[in-house]
């Protein structure tokens, strides 16, 4: 998207009070070069959108454009709950206690684009058997409204009393539950077994912490 620069820089200039492109060049950590760059070819590169928006507080939007507010509403973004009941990825315990340990803020829109967020639960992650896609203290996004298992998606499933997220894939009267490390055999289930499990929701979104 082409971002004309001296409409970015006079929203800007309304947005935080800045006169000067070295002003501009310290509050985005970039050489004044770059600005002086940027103002020579008309154009801003969209990372300075992303940067600014993130972390000013800024509607991308606005910023792009100048349509809609300067800053997000109120209405921008959706809380999830993060409960301390934990998937396993292995063959850890479950704890069945759903209390909430904190919320955790998604814009709405993105939300809305992955499913129902009103449905959704932040959970996190114990074992290793889906690394390298998911380890061990991951925290993952599963919305529970969608329980309808579709080949090779990713799932958190409850079997018996344990809660596991494995990629599913369904058959005539079987189930398979598949690890991403091909150390864990897949876990096949058959008839009566099936019965006996339960789709959570499927998950739609890791976050990881990086040491």
């Amino acid at each position: 998207m082409h971002i004309e620069f001296d409409l970015f820089f006079k929203r800007l200039q309304e947005a935080l009070g800045i006169t000067t492109q070295s002003e501009l060049a310290n509050l985005l950590q970039v050489n004044r070069s770059a600005v002086t760059q940027a103002k020579r070819t008309g154009e801003v590169p969209q990372r300075w959108v992303w940067q600014l928006s993130r972390h000013l507080g800024l509607n991308r939007t606005w910023l792009e454009t100048g349509q809609g507010p300067m800053r997000p509403g109120p209405d921008t973004f959706a809380t999830i709950p993060k409960v301390k009941a934990r998937l396993s990825a292995g063959g850890g315990s479950f704890e069945t206690e759903q209390a909430v340990e904190g919320y955790y803020s998604f814009r709405r829109d993105w939300l809305r684009g992955k499913g129902q967020p009103g449905c959704m639960v932040l959970m996190d992650i114990m074992g290793d058997s889906m690394e390298p896609e998911l380890k061990e203290g991951d925290t993952v996004l599963v919305d529970q409204n969608q329980q309808e298992i579709y080949a090779g998606g990713m799932y958190a499933m409850g079997v018996e009393d344990t809660v596991m997220v494995k990629r599913v894939e369904k058959h005539p009267n079987k189930l398979v539950l598949l690890s991403t490390n091909q150390r864990y055999t897949p876990i096949v289930l058959q008839g009566d077994e099936i019965e006996a499990v339960t789709c959570i929701g499927r998950i739609l979104w890791v976050g990881r912490e990086l040491l």
